[in-house]
């Protein structure tokens, strides 16, 4: 989902004019934006979708009020929002703008129906006090990432070895169903997407400073920005639910 940004960067040493300062700007606001709409949408989604009784017994086995298993309709729900971003990642530059923005905001949808368990799971002062300990993490780090001087490029291999390794080790605990193994993936995950939010984020502005386009071109940027960042915060999000949810009873 991140190679679509594998460009390489490089500090910036020129003087900044106030009217390219005020082009980043814009360019990152716009970023927040598309992310923040994203993120609006998904919890939305996933509200309405855990207090739909119709919806819930399609996706899930449930006894009383707790969920023992997951019907096939779930593994499809899940898997979709890795096959939305694998979708821009690899035909962005293929697709038109409506269809960028469409698969991106479907991309939200998806998500917010696959992520409609955790309200079932954890109590809702948990997740939202959860998702304010997100936000400000994630608002640090891309604070951090934007504003610091120091190249933060030769993590990134660091980082995304990181992230292959999550996956690898949480396809394998979908069978071992260990609660060690996922209290460290957990807190791996916390440290991992962390330190990509900072990395995503300067590697964004470095993008700005290399592109000349504008138009389709530079919007589709944007959204792709939107949708590096957005996986960043949600993967923060669920890493610290699962180590600070309090779960219902």
């Amino acid at each position: 989902m991140k190679d679509s940004f594998n460009q390489s960067v490089r500090p910036i040493n020129i003087s900044q004019t106030a009217a390219y300062d005020a082009g980043l700007r814009s360019y990152m606001l716009s970023i927040y934006n598309y992310m923040g709409a994203a993120l609006v949408i998904t919890g939305i989604v996933a509200m309405l979708a855990s207090n739909s009784q119709v919806f819930l017994n399609a996706m899930y086995i449930i006894e009383g009020s707790a969920i023992k298993g997951m019907k096939p309709l779930a593994w499809l729900v899940m898997l979709a929002p890795l096959g939305f971003a694998m979708a821009l990642g690899l035909g962005m530059q293929r697709m038109s703008l409506a269809a960028t923005q469409a698969s991106f905001w479907a991309f939200a949808f998806v998500m917010g129906l696959s992520l409609s368990s955790i309200f079932l799971t954890y109590t809702g002062t948990s997740v939202a006090r959860v998702f304010f300990i997100t936000a400000a993490t994630f608002g640090s780090m891309s604070i951090y990432g934007y504003t610091t001087k120091r190249d933060l490029s030769g993590f990134g291999s660091f980082l995304m070895m990181g992230v292959i390794g999550l996956v690898i080790a949480s396809l394998v605990n979908i069978f071992l169903q260990s609660s060690a193994l996922q209290f460290a993936l957990s807190v791996v995950g916390v440290l991992v997407f962390t330190g990509l939010t900072a990395y995503d984020t300067q590697k964004l502005k470095h993008i700005y400073y290399e592109m000349t386009a504008e138009g389709d071109r530079m919007a589709k940027t944007i959204i792709m920005g939107a949708l590096t960042l957005y996986i960043d915060f949600i993967n923060i999000f669920m890493s610290l639910i699962n180590l600070l949810g309090d779960k219902r009873q």
